[in-house]
């Protein structure tokens, strides 16, 4: 597709034009909703925000869960000027203050479950407060169990031209906050053309066409979902499906079977979840099976099997199943390829906007990314005797910076325009990307081995009662050093009453059973080179940076026997 000009306000245009009869954004339980009722629903929303004083250069802030609206509602800021600023649903009251307050934001639109969050909240900047749902405007103090109540008082039938209004490529499209923690919200600012070029150039990795229907799963304040899985689309005509509730499987799977989706998006534990709890027992159902399936031939035939009902689970048209957040198990991988499962990798950062290198499911290769996306520049900087080093990207996707943050992005972005990354990769002699972790935090291991800490403490994080987590190497050993969630543990120990009267010991005894189930846990999960030789408690919580991250360096040369 030829543009004009790479700006979200020519897209919208030429995709509501040129595909106007086709179906758009809509539900998966209802809807019919054209591009040409997206504009003029668009069109009518740009109105509203120029009436409540909305100018070219504020911001407007979204918390939604995904919704027809939701792209609605950015492609409206975007028609006059303003600036988006997505706000994923996961953060914290507290988060989203710092956000709202950082941005500067005088209008928020949120979704009915989420309003619970910001029915508090004033800034300095907010002037209003809007229904996503229903975009009804909600009254200051309204309570939270009255949401359901407001109903719809901003027309869709304003189709009055908007006055001319001067929106450039270079222009600022939307501000993406990678954290929301008090003192220091990074906001990755992404210009028109960073997300519309990027959108532009995803189809050269894999073709959208008008008979595309993609499924939207991941939540749009993502630039991985938003990118991929609405300009995208868009750009091409396609049709867009979103669920009214929580993506959950006994929800999920109906949808699937009814829209017949042939694009989706998703986070490997998505499709790990699936495997893990749904296919692989059925592998293990009898020492039989399970005997059978260690054997290659036998278990590439059962895998093909599995492959084929998993296709139907879908709805038996998908063509790409994209992959992307972090690494995909390498045991579930083997399984999609040996079940000829349409899946594909990408690797990219939002401040990429955010696809930079991936593959279509023809493409894939173990444990690998793929090509460098058409129109991008990645090196490995300073590569050691593997090929190793850390990623640099250069190209139209790479941010214009971090909002507020001059200093910050003249650390991540040379004055050549190479964006370090901080990620860990190498090329095969295919020309092929494969990412391995974060540099600055990689240990060496006794025999030359990389080991990334942060692999080993995302086990370590998602053991019972565990607040937080932090391994090093010391006198040539791996240690894990775990906060644990006192309260929780001390609720535990009053539960189950222990015999010998004294409640200090009792907790001491029950640290340390959890210590010894925590250290089989992980060391039956990471390879031979990654085991734990010691787990410590850390009775007080980890020093943290401006960040909210663990200061390593203030750990480094803990003292072991």
């Amino acid at each position: 597709m030829i543009l004009n000009k790479l700006t979200l306000p020519e897209l919208l245009k030429n995709s509501c034009s040129k595909f106007k009869d086709n179906l758009s954004l809509n539900f998966v339980q209802s809807g019919n909703r054209t591009y040409r009722d997206f504009y003029n629903e668009v069109l009518s929303i740009s109105n509203h925000l120029l009436e409540l004083g909305i100018r070219k250069g504020d911001k407007v802030a979204i918390l939604s869960a995904n919704m027809p609206n939701w792209g609605i509602t950015q492609f409206a800021i975007a028609q006059i000027g303003a600036i988006a600023v997505p706000v994923l649903p996961g953060f914290s009251t507290t988060e989203i203050q710092n956000i709202l307050e950082h941005s500067e934001a005088k209008i928020i639109f949120v979704s009915k479950l989420l309003y619970k969050l910001v029915a508090d909240i004033k800034t300095n900047f907010l002037e209003h407060k809007i229904l996503m749902n229903t975009f009804a405007h909600i009254p200051a103090g309204y309570p939270v169990e009255d949401i359901e109540k407001l109903e719809q008082d901003i027309p869709l039938n304003n189709l009055k031209p908007l006055p001319e209004i001067c929106i450039e490529e270079e222009d600022t499209a939307s501000i993406i906050y990678t954290s929301g923690t008090t003192g220091f919200s990074k906001g990755v600012e992404l210009s028109h053309k960073n997300l519309v070029w990027d959108a532009q150039q995803c189809s050269t990795i894999q073709p959208v066409s008008t008979n595309d229907r993609f499924l939207s799963i991941l939540p749009l304040a993502h630039t991985y979902e938003n990118t991929l899985g609405l300009l995208l689309p868009l750009m091409f005509g396609a049709q867009i499906f979103y669920l009214d509730r929580v993506p959950t499987p006994k929800l999920l799977v109906p949808a699937m079977q009814k829209i017949r989706p042939t694009v989706m998006l998703s986070v490997p534990l998505v499709i790990e979840k699936i495997y893990k709890t749904q296919i692989l027992p059925k592998f293990n159902s009898s020492r039989l099976m399970s005997c059978l399936y260690k054997f290659t031939p036998i278990r590439k035939t059962l895998n093909r099997l599995a492959g084929k009902k998993l296709m139907q689970t879908f709805g038996g048209e998908l063509v790409f199943f994209g992959v992307g957040g972090s690494k995909l198990d390498p045991t579930v991988e083997s399984f999609l390829r040996e079940a000829r499962f349409p899946y594909a990798i990408g690797y990219g950062l939002t401040e990429t906007a955010p696809m930079t290198a991936g593959s279509n499911p023809s493409q894939t290769f173990l444990q690998g990314v793929g090509p460098v996306m058409e129109g991008v520049q990645v090196k490995i900087n300073e590569p050691d005797n593997k090929g190793e080093g850390e990623i640099w990207i250069k190209g139209p996707n790479v941010m214009k910076g971090y909002y507020k943050k001059p200093e910050l992005t003249r650390e991540s972005i040379t004055q050549d325009g190479w964006f370090k990354t901080g990620d860990l990769g190498s090329f095969d002699k295919k020309g092929r990307l494969s990412i391995r972790g974060r540099i600055k935090t990689m240990i060496l291991g006794a025999s030359g081995e990389n080991i990334y800490p942060e692999e080993i403490e995302s086990i370590i994080n998602n053991f019972r009662f565990v607040n937080e987590s932090l391994v090093v190497e010391s006198k040539g050993k791996l240690v894990a050093m775990v906060h644990f969630n006192m309260e929780e543990l001390e609720k535990q120990v009053q539960k189950i009453k222990s015999q010998a009267g004294n409640y200090k010991t009792a907790i001491n005894d029950y640290i340390e059973e959890q210590k010894k189930e925590l250290f089989e846990y992980v060391n039956s999960r990471v390879n031979n080179f990654s085991k734990l030789q010691l787990v410590l408690v850390q009775h007080e919580p980890f020093e943290k940076t401006p960040t909210h991250k663990i200061k390593r360096f203030l750990y480094n040369n803990i003292n072991i026997k």
